[in-house]
Protein backbone atom coordinates (compact mmCIF):
# COMPACT_ATOMS: atom_id res chain seq x y z
CA UNK A 1 0.00 0.00 0.00
CA UNK A 2 1.20 3.62 -0.79
CA UNK A 3 2.16 6.57 1.46
CA UNK A 4 -1.00 8.17 -0.47
CA UNK A 5 -3.41 5.15 0.29
CA UNK A 6 -2.43 5.49 3.82
CA UNK A 7 -3.94 8.71 4.26
CA UNK A 8 -6.79 7.64 2.43
CA UNK A 9 -7.19 5.12 4.56
CA UNK A 10 -7.12 8.20 7.70
CA UNK A 11 -10.45 9.37 5.87
CA UNK A 12 -12.46 6.17 6.84
CA UNK A 13 -12.23 7.48 10.20
CA UNK A 14 -14.45 10.02 9.26
CA UNK A 15 -17.56 7.36 9.58
CA UNK A 16 -16.78 5.87 12.89
CA UNK A 17 -16.52 9.43 14.51
CA UNK A 18 -20.10 10.93 12.95
CA UNK A 19 -21.56 7.43 14.08
CA UNK A 20 -21.47 8.85 17.59
CA UNK A 21 -24.33 11.38 15.87
CA UNK A 22 -27.93 11.06 17.30
CA UNK A 23 -29.47 9.90 14.10
CA UNK A 24 -27.23 6.91 14.26
CA UNK A 25 -29.08 5.64 17.72
CA UNK A 26 -31.93 6.41 16.02
CA UNK A 27 -31.25 4.45 13.29
CA UNK A 28 -29.91 1.60 15.12
CA UNK A 29 -33.08 1.37 17.47
CA UNK A 30 -34.93 0.63 14.26
CA UNK A 31 -36.12 -3.23 14.07
CA UNK A 32 -34.64 -2.92 10.15
CA UNK A 33 -31.69 -0.86 10.97
CA UNK A 34 -33.10 1.49 8.04
CA UNK A 35 -30.21 1.42 5.10
CA UNK A 36 -31.98 1.57 2.05
CA UNK A 37 -33.79 5.00 0.31
CA UNK A 38 -37.68 3.37 1.16
CA UNK A 39 -36.67 3.10 4.82
CA UNK A 40 -35.38 6.44 5.36
CA UNK A 41 -38.89 7.56 3.89
CA UNK A 42 -41.25 5.73 5.47
CA UNK A 43 -38.92 6.73 8.77
CA UNK A 44 -40.36 10.22 9.32
CA UNK A 45 -37.11 10.66 11.06
CA UNK A 46 -36.02 14.62 11.31
CA UNK A 47 -32.15 15.80 11.58
CA UNK A 48 -31.39 18.75 12.94
CA UNK A 49 -27.33 18.97 13.28
CA UNK A 50 -24.96 18.69 10.66
CA UNK A 51 -23.92 15.40 11.93
CA UNK A 52 -27.26 14.01 11.95
CA UNK A 53 -27.05 14.44 7.87
CA UNK A 54 -23.43 13.10 7.62
CA UNK A 55 -23.90 10.40 9.52
CA UNK A 56 -27.87 9.61 7.15
CA UNK A 57 -26.19 10.38 3.98
CA UNK A 58 -23.62 7.87 4.76
CA UNK A 59 -25.73 5.09 5.06
CA UNK A 60 -28.23 6.06 2.63
CA UNK A 61 -26.42 7.25 -0.75
CA UNK A 62 -26.64 4.96 -3.23
CA UNK A 63 -23.36 6.34 -5.39
CA UNK A 64 -21.48 5.94 -1.90
CA UNK A 65 -23.01 2.39 -1.78
CA UNK A 66 -21.88 1.69 -5.46
CA UNK A 67 -18.79 2.88 -4.74
CA UNK A 68 -17.93 0.74 -1.70
CA UNK A 69 -19.23 -2.25 -3.81
CA UNK A 70 -16.71 -1.48 -6.54
CA UNK A 71 -14.24 -1.26 -3.95
CA UNK A 72 -15.29 -4.69 -2.49
CA UNK A 73 -15.27 -5.80 -6.23
CA UNK A 74 -11.50 -4.90 -6.46
CA UNK A 75 -10.79 -6.79 -3.17
CA UNK A 76 -12.66 -9.83 -4.29
CA UNK A 77 -10.30 -9.52 -7.70
CA UNK A 78 -7.14 -9.13 -6.08
CA UNK A 79 -8.15 -12.27 -3.84
CA UNK A 80 -8.89 -14.70 -7.08
CA UNK A 81 -5.59 -13.26 -8.92
CA UNK A 82 -3.47 -14.46 -5.98
CA UNK A 83 -5.27 -17.75 -5.98
CA UNK A 84 -4.18 -18.36 -9.25
CA UNK A 85 -0.34 -18.29 -8.45
CA UNK A 86 -1.24 -20.46 -5.53
CA UNK A 87 -1.38 -24.15 -5.79
CA UNK A 88 -4.19 -25.91 -7.53
CA UNK A 89 -4.92 -29.34 -6.09
CA UNK A 90 -7.99 -31.61 -8.18
CA UNK A 91 -8.74 -35.35 -7.58
CA UNK A 92 -10.56 -37.74 -10.21
CA UNK A 93 -12.41 -40.81 -9.84
CA UNK A 94 -13.89 -43.04 -12.28
CA UNK A 95 -16.16 -46.18 -11.59
CA UNK A 96 -17.23 -48.40 -14.73
CA UNK A 97 -19.15 -51.51 -15.48
CA UNK A 98 -17.47 -52.68 -19.04
CA UNK A 99 -18.46 -55.13 -21.51
CA UNK A 100 -15.56 -56.31 -24.37
CA UNK A 101 -16.51 -58.25 -26.89
CA UNK A 102 -14.06 -59.74 -29.29
CA UNK A 103 -13.38 -62.22 -31.80
CA UNK A 104 -16.39 -63.55 -30.29
CA UNK A 105 -15.62 -63.69 -26.73
CA UNK A 106 -17.64 -61.60 -24.24
CA UNK A 107 -16.12 -60.42 -21.42
CA UNK A 108 -17.37 -58.34 -18.65
CA UNK A 109 -15.52 -56.26 -15.77
CA UNK A 110 -15.73 -53.23 -13.39
CA UNK A 111 -12.70 -50.91 -13.82
CA UNK A 112 -11.36 -47.97 -11.38
CA UNK A 113 -9.21 -45.42 -12.13
CA UNK A 114 -8.15 -42.96 -9.36
CA UNK A 115 -6.02 -39.82 -9.41
CA UNK A 116 -4.90 -36.62 -7.61
CA UNK A 117 -2.80 -33.92 -8.95
CA UNK A 118 -0.93 -31.03 -8.01
CA UNK A 119 0.01 -28.27 -9.81
CA UNK A 120 1.72 -24.80 -9.43
CA UNK A 121 2.84 -22.23 -11.57
CA UNK A 122 6.59 -21.74 -11.61
CA UNK A 123 6.63 -19.09 -14.23
CA UNK A 124 3.91 -17.53 -16.12
CA UNK A 125 4.30 -14.32 -16.61
CA UNK A 126 0.28 -13.17 -17.79
CA UNK A 127 -0.93 -14.28 -14.06
CA UNK A 128 1.77 -12.55 -12.81
CA UNK A 129 1.02 -8.90 -14.60
CA UNK A 130 -2.77 -9.82 -13.70
CA UNK A 131 -1.90 -10.13 -10.30
CA UNK A 132 -0.31 -6.48 -9.94
CA UNK A 133 -3.62 -5.34 -12.20
CA UNK A 134 -5.49 -6.22 -9.54
CA UNK A 135 -3.63 -4.65 -6.83
CA UNK A 136 -3.48 -1.51 -8.63
CA UNK A 137 -7.06 -1.44 -9.34
CA UNK A 138 -8.06 -2.22 -5.81
CA UNK A 139 -5.84 0.79 -4.99
CA UNK A 140 -7.75 2.93 -7.42
CA UNK A 141 -11.33 1.74 -6.64
CA UNK A 142 -10.14 2.08 -2.73
CA UNK A 143 -9.31 5.97 -3.70
CA UNK A 144 -12.12 6.77 -5.77
CA UNK A 145 -14.39 5.52 -2.60
CA UNK A 146 -12.68 7.99 -0.73
CA UNK A 147 -13.23 10.77 -3.13
CA UNK A 148 -17.28 9.67 -3.34
CA UNK A 149 -17.10 10.20 -0.04
CA UNK A 150 -15.41 13.74 0.40
CA UNK A 151 -17.69 14.69 -2.44
CA UNK A 152 -20.81 13.26 -0.48
CA UNK A 153 -20.09 15.08 2.94
CA UNK A 154 -18.89 18.42 1.33
CA UNK A 155 -22.37 18.05 -0.89
CA UNK A 156 -24.37 17.75 1.96
CA UNK A 157 -23.06 20.89 3.98
CA UNK A 158 -23.44 22.86 1.18
CA UNK A 159 -27.16 21.78 0.99
CA UNK A 160 -27.81 22.11 4.72
CA UNK A 161 -25.66 25.85 4.22
CA UNK A 162 -27.93 26.24 1.76
CA UNK A 163 -30.97 25.92 3.98
CA UNK A 164 -29.30 28.06 6.25
CA UNK A 165 -28.64 30.78 4.59
CA UNK A 166 -32.95 30.54 3.07
CA UNK A 167 -34.14 30.46 6.24
CA UNK A 168 -32.38 33.32 7.16
CA UNK A 169 -32.82 35.62 4.22
CA UNK A 170 -36.54 34.50 5.05
CA UNK A 171 -36.18 35.90 8.72
CA UNK A 172 -34.42 39.37 7.29
CA UNK A 173 -37.41 39.66 4.23
CA UNK A 174 -39.90 39.30 7.61
CA UNK A 175 -37.81 41.78 9.57
CA UNK A 176 -37.95 44.26 6.27
CA UNK A 177 -41.67 43.43 5.75
CA UNK A 178 -42.36 44.99 9.20
CA UNK A 179 -40.32 47.92 9.13
CA UNK A 180 -41.77 48.64 5.55
CA UNK A 181 -45.33 48.45 7.25
CA UNK A 182 -44.75 50.09 10.17
CA UNK A 183 -43.24 52.92 7.69
CA UNK A 184 -46.43 52.73 5.49
CA UNK A 185 -48.82 53.21 8.69
CA UNK A 186 -46.91 56.39 9.33
CA UNK A 187 -47.27 57.52 5.81
CA UNK A 188 -51.12 56.49 5.99
CA UNK A 189 -51.45 58.77 9.17
CA UNK A 190 -49.66 61.38 7.74
CA UNK A 191 -51.64 61.45 4.20
CA UNK A 192 -54.77 61.59 6.70
CA UNK A 193 -54.12 64.10 8.15
CA UNK A 194 -52.73 66.37 5.03
CA UNK A 195 -49.38 66.20 5.61
CA UNK A 196 -47.96 63.90 2.79
CA UNK A 197 -49.06 63.65 -0.91
CA UNK A 198 -50.76 60.72 -2.75
CA UNK A 199 -47.27 59.43 -4.05
CA UNK A 200 -45.34 58.77 -1.33
CA UNK A 201 -48.18 57.05 -0.24
CA UNK A 202 -48.23 54.70 -3.28
CA UNK A 203 -45.12 54.33 -3.31
CA UNK A 204 -44.65 52.91 0.05
CA UNK A 205 -47.91 50.08 -1.10
CA UNK A 206 -45.72 49.41 -3.58
CA UNK A 207 -42.66 48.60 -1.68
CA UNK A 208 -44.58 46.69 0.80
CA UNK A 209 -46.07 44.66 -2.39
CA UNK A 210 -42.75 44.34 -3.35
CA UNK A 211 -41.34 43.00 -0.08
CA UNK A 212 -44.24 40.80 0.40
CA UNK A 213 -43.59 39.24 -3.26
CA UNK A 214 -39.91 38.67 -2.42
CA UNK A 215 -41.47 36.98 0.80
CA UNK A 216 -43.23 34.08 -1.14
CA UNK A 217 -40.39 33.79 -3.60
CA UNK A 218 -38.10 33.03 -0.46
CA UNK A 219 -40.31 30.99 1.51
CA UNK A 220 -40.40 28.63 -2.05
CA UNK A 221 -36.95 28.70 -2.28
CA UNK A 222 -36.58 27.38 1.46
CA UNK A 223 -39.01 24.72 0.66
CA UNK A 224 -36.88 23.78 -2.33
CA UNK A 225 -33.51 23.61 -0.67
CA UNK A 226 -35.00 21.66 2.40
CA UNK A 227 -35.85 18.98 -0.52
CA UNK A 228 -32.92 19.14 -2.18
CA UNK A 229 -31.01 18.28 1.53
CA UNK A 230 -33.86 15.62 2.02
CA UNK A 231 -33.17 13.93 -1.22
CA UNK A 232 -29.39 13.53 -0.33
CA UNK A 233 -29.83 12.36 3.07
CA UNK A 234 -33.57 10.82 3.64
CA UNK A 235 -33.84 12.87 6.56
CA UNK A 236 -36.41 15.58 6.82
CA UNK A 237 -35.14 19.15 8.10
CA UNK A 238 -35.84 19.65 11.60
CA UNK A 239 -34.61 22.63 13.70
CA UNK A 240 -31.64 23.18 12.07
CA UNK A 241 -28.28 24.28 14.03
CA UNK A 242 -27.49 27.69 12.83
CA UNK A 243 -24.33 29.92 12.06
CA UNK A 244 -23.79 31.98 14.74
CA UNK A 245 -23.15 36.09 14.48
CA UNK A 246 -20.09 35.11 16.75
CA UNK A 247 -18.46 32.20 14.98
CA UNK A 248 -14.66 32.34 13.79
CA UNK A 249 -14.42 30.96 10.43
CA UNK A 250 -10.81 29.14 10.55
CA UNK A 251 -8.46 31.45 7.86
CA UNK A 252 -6.82 29.58 4.79
CA UNK A 253 -3.01 29.33 5.44
CA UNK A 254 -0.56 28.57 3.09
CA UNK A 255 -0.14 29.93 -0.74
CA UNK A 256 -1.76 28.94 -3.73
CA UNK A 257 1.00 27.49 -4.74
CA UNK A 258 0.90 25.41 -1.76
CA UNK A 259 -2.67 23.78 -2.24
CA UNK A 260 -1.89 23.10 -5.56
CA UNK A 261 1.11 21.19 -4.52
CA UNK A 262 -1.55 19.02 -2.26
CA UNK A 263 -3.90 18.69 -4.82
CA UNK A 264 -0.93 16.98 -7.06
CA UNK A 265 -0.05 14.58 -4.16
CA UNK A 266 -3.51 13.87 -2.53
CA UNK A 267 -6.23 14.84 -4.61
CA UNK A 268 -8.69 11.61 -4.73
CA UNK A 269 -9.06 11.33 -8.15
CA UNK A 270 -5.89 12.12 -9.14
CA UNK A 271 -4.73 9.34 -6.95
CA UNK A 272 -7.27 7.02 -8.84
CA UNK A 273 -6.03 8.23 -12.26
CA UNK A 274 -2.47 7.28 -11.37
CA UNK A 275 -2.97 4.14 -10.04
CA UNK A 276 -5.25 3.34 -13.45
CA UNK A 277 -2.00 4.60 -15.79
CA UNK A 278 -0.03 2.36 -13.57
CA UNK A 279 -2.96 -0.38 -14.49
CA UNK A 280 -2.69 0.26 -17.97
CA UNK A 281 1.06 -0.08 -17.89
CA UNK A 282 0.88 -3.51 -16.43
CA UNK A 283 -2.03 -4.49 -18.76
CA UNK A 284 0.58 -3.61 -21.66
CA UNK A 285 3.35 -5.98 -19.75
CA UNK A 286 1.02 -8.73 -19.26
CA UNK A 287 -0.33 -8.21 -23.63
CA UNK A 288 3.67 -9.02 -23.80
CA UNK A 289 3.94 -12.37 -21.79
CA UNK A 290 2.10 -13.78 -24.23
CA UNK A 291 5.19 -14.65 -25.98
CA UNK A 292 6.96 -15.84 -23.32
CA UNK A 293 7.13 -19.50 -21.94
CA UNK A 294 5.08 -20.41 -19.17
CA UNK A 295 6.55 -23.51 -16.80
CA UNK A 296 4.29 -25.43 -14.36
CA UNK A 297 5.34 -28.24 -11.79
CA UNK A 298 3.05 -30.98 -11.30
CA UNK A 299 2.58 -33.84 -9.09
CA UNK A 300 0.33 -36.72 -10.17
CA UNK A 301 -0.36 -40.12 -8.12
CA UNK A 302 -2.96 -42.29 -9.93
CA UNK A 303 -4.19 -45.73 -9.17
CA UNK A 304 -5.93 -47.73 -12.24
CA UNK A 305 -7.07 -51.57 -13.38
CA UNK A 306 -8.15 -50.00 -16.95
CA UNK A 307 -5.90 -49.11 -19.44
CA UNK A 308 -6.75 -47.13 -22.84
CA UNK A 309 -10.47 -47.69 -24.17
CA UNK A 310 -11.24 -48.94 -20.70
CA UNK A 311 -8.79 -51.83 -21.59
CA UNK A 312 -8.78 -54.29 -18.97
CA UNK A 313 -4.89 -54.18 -17.40
CA UNK A 314 -3.30 -55.34 -14.55
CA UNK A 315 -3.54 -52.53 -11.29
CA UNK A 316 -0.58 -50.17 -11.67
CA UNK A 317 0.31 -47.39 -9.25
CA UNK A 318 1.61 -44.40 -11.33
CA UNK A 319 3.17 -41.48 -9.35
CA UNK A 320 4.33 -38.90 -11.67
CA UNK A 321 6.89 -35.83 -10.86
CA UNK A 322 7.32 -33.36 -13.61
CA UNK A 323 7.71 -29.79 -15.33
CA UNK A 324 5.16 -28.74 -18.14
CA UNK A 325 6.37 -25.99 -20.28
CA UNK A 326 4.50 -24.19 -22.70
CA UNK A 327 6.39 -22.07 -25.57
CA UNK A 328 3.56 -20.25 -27.68
CA UNK A 329 4.65 -20.08 -30.98
CA UNK A 330 1.75 -18.08 -33.11
CA UNK A 331 -1.25 -17.17 -32.47
CA UNK A 332 -3.01 -15.92 -35.75
CA UNK A 333 -1.56 -11.96 -35.18
CA UNK A 334 -3.76 -11.64 -31.91
CA UNK A 335 -1.38 -11.47 -29.59
CA UNK A 336 -0.06 -8.41 -31.39
CA UNK A 337 -3.40 -6.88 -31.84
CA UNK A 338 -3.77 -7.06 -28.08
CA UNK A 339 -0.63 -5.09 -27.25
CA UNK A 340 -1.71 -2.76 -29.51
CA UNK A 341 -5.09 -2.24 -27.95
CA UNK A 342 -3.06 -1.89 -24.52
CA UNK A 343 -0.95 0.26 -25.80
CA UNK A 344 -4.11 2.83 -26.97
CA UNK A 345 -5.84 2.15 -23.39
CA UNK A 346 -2.53 3.25 -21.50
CA UNK A 347 -2.40 6.87 -23.63
CA UNK A 348 -5.69 7.05 -22.88
CA UNK A 349 -5.27 6.51 -19.07
CA UNK A 350 -2.32 8.96 -19.46
CA UNK A 351 -4.57 11.48 -21.34
CA UNK A 352 -7.39 11.30 -18.79
CA UNK A 353 -4.63 11.63 -15.81
CA UNK A 354 -3.50 14.56 -17.02
CA UNK A 355 -7.03 16.20 -18.03
CA UNK A 356 -7.78 15.59 -14.41
CA UNK A 357 -5.03 17.22 -12.94
CA UNK A 358 -5.81 19.95 -15.38
CA UNK A 359 -9.24 20.05 -13.32
CA UNK A 360 -8.06 19.71 -10.04
CA UNK A 361 -5.61 22.48 -10.59
CA UNK A 362 -8.20 24.95 -11.87
CA UNK A 363 -10.91 23.70 -9.06
CA UNK A 364 -7.71 24.21 -6.44
CA UNK A 365 -7.28 27.83 -7.99
CA UNK A 366 -10.62 28.64 -8.07
CA UNK A 367 -11.80 27.53 -4.79
CA UNK A 368 -8.67 29.39 -3.03
CA UNK A 369 -9.25 32.92 -4.65
CA UNK A 370 -12.69 32.35 -3.47
CA UNK A 371 -12.14 31.91 0.10
CA UNK A 372 -9.34 34.56 0.21
CA UNK A 373 -12.40 36.81 -1.17
CA UNK A 374 -15.36 35.21 0.77
CA UNK A 375 -13.04 36.37 3.61
CA UNK A 376 -12.38 40.11 2.02
CA UNK A 377 -16.23 40.38 1.16
CA UNK A 378 -17.56 39.09 4.65
CA UNK A 379 -15.30 42.37 6.33
CA UNK A 380 -16.97 44.47 3.67
CA UNK A 381 -20.29 43.44 3.82
CA UNK A 382 -19.84 43.57 7.77
CA UNK A 383 -18.56 47.49 7.81
CA UNK A 384 -21.47 47.68 4.96
CA UNK A 385 -24.25 46.52 7.31
CA UNK A 386 -23.67 48.91 9.60
CA UNK A 387 -23.20 51.86 8.02
CA UNK A 388 -26.56 50.76 6.19
CA UNK A 389 -28.15 50.53 9.88
CA UNK A 390 -26.95 53.92 10.87
CA UNK A 391 -28.46 55.34 7.56
CA UNK A 392 -31.80 53.87 7.72
CA UNK A 393 -31.84 55.21 11.53
CA UNK A 394 -30.77 58.48 10.32
CA UNK A 395 -32.96 58.56 7.62
CA UNK A 396 -36.20 57.42 9.68
CA UNK A 397 -35.28 60.46 12.05
CA UNK A 398 -34.80 63.18 9.44
CA UNK A 399 -38.39 61.74 7.88
CA UNK A 400 -40.05 62.64 11.49
CA UNK A 401 -37.82 65.87 11.07
CA UNK A 402 -39.62 66.50 7.82
CA UNK A 403 -35.62 67.18 6.50
CA UNK A 404 -36.17 63.94 4.08
CA UNK A 405 -38.67 62.49 1.61
CA UNK A 406 -40.51 58.88 2.68
CA UNK A 407 -38.56 58.10 -0.62
CA UNK A 408 -35.37 57.94 1.02
CA UNK A 409 -36.48 56.26 4.17
CA UNK A 410 -37.93 53.24 2.25
CA UNK A 411 -34.48 53.45 0.15
CA UNK A 412 -32.26 53.38 3.19
CA UNK A 413 -34.50 50.16 4.15
CA UNK A 414 -34.23 48.71 1.33
CA UNK A 415 -30.62 49.15 1.15
CA UNK A 416 -30.47 48.06 5.21
CA UNK A 417 -31.58 44.15 4.84
CA UNK A 418 -29.85 43.88 1.19
CA UNK A 419 -26.52 44.36 2.99
CA UNK A 420 -27.35 42.29 6.10
CA UNK A 421 -28.36 39.75 3.06
CA UNK A 422 -25.42 39.74 1.30
CA UNK A 423 -22.87 39.17 4.51
CA UNK A 424 -25.04 35.92 5.21
CA UNK A 425 -24.28 35.08 1.74
CA UNK A 426 -20.45 36.08 2.29
CA UNK A 427 -20.01 34.52 5.32
CA UNK A 428 -21.98 30.98 4.12
CA UNK A 429 -19.70 31.05 0.92
CA UNK A 430 -16.61 31.21 3.08
CA UNK A 431 -17.47 28.11 4.76
CA UNK A 432 -18.90 26.46 1.54
CA UNK A 433 -15.29 27.26 -0.71
CA UNK A 434 -12.95 26.48 2.55
CA UNK A 435 -14.59 22.48 2.29
CA UNK A 436 -14.46 22.21 -1.43
CA UNK A 437 -11.00 23.46 -1.26
CA UNK A 438 -9.67 20.74 0.71
CA UNK A 439 -11.75 18.18 -0.51
CA UNK A 440 -10.19 19.25 -4.04
CA UNK A 441 -6.55 18.74 -2.38
CA UNK A 442 -7.64 15.48 -1.02
CA UNK A 443 -6.66 17.23 2.80
CA UNK A 444 -10.30 16.72 4.05
CA UNK A 445 -10.61 14.51 6.88
CA UNK A 446 -13.32 14.05 10.19
CA UNK A 447 -12.24 17.20 11.90
CA UNK A 448 -12.20 19.46 9.42
CA UNK A 449 -16.67 18.40 9.29
CA UNK A 450 -16.43 18.32 12.75
CA UNK A 451 -15.15 21.76 12.98
CA UNK A 452 -17.60 23.48 10.83
CA UNK A 453 -20.11 21.34 13.00
CA UNK A 454 -18.72 23.45 16.05
CA UNK A 455 -19.66 26.72 14.21
CA UNK A 456 -23.24 26.21 14.22
CA UNK A 457 -25.42 26.87 17.57
CA UNK A 458 -28.56 25.74 18.66
CA UNK A 459 -31.71 27.65 17.66
CA UNK A 460 -32.96 29.84 19.40
CA UNK A 461 -36.98 29.41 20.60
Amino acid sequence: MTKSMHKLLAFSLTGLILACGSISSAIAAEPNNLTTASDFRSSGLTGDTLEDFFTAAMNYSPRLKIAEENMNIGSARKRAANGNLLPQVNANASLSDNRQNALGQLRTFDGERFSIQLTQVLFNWQAFSQRNQAYLIEDKLEAEYYGTLAWLLTEVADRYLNVLQAQDALQSIESELDAITNQLAQIQSLYDRQLAQITDLYLAQASLAAVQSDQINLQSELALRQETLRSITGLSVGALFQLGDEAEIPAVTGNIEYWVEQARINNHQIVASQFALEAAEERISERRGAYMPRVTFIVQRQDSDVGFDNTPVARTDNTYVGFDVSIPLYAGGSNRAAVSEANSMRSIAESELRQVRLDANENVRSAYLQVQSSSARTDSARKLVESRVLSAAAMQQGFELGVVTSVDVLNALRDQYQAERDLQRARYDHVRYLLILKRETGTLVADDMLEVGNLLIAPVN
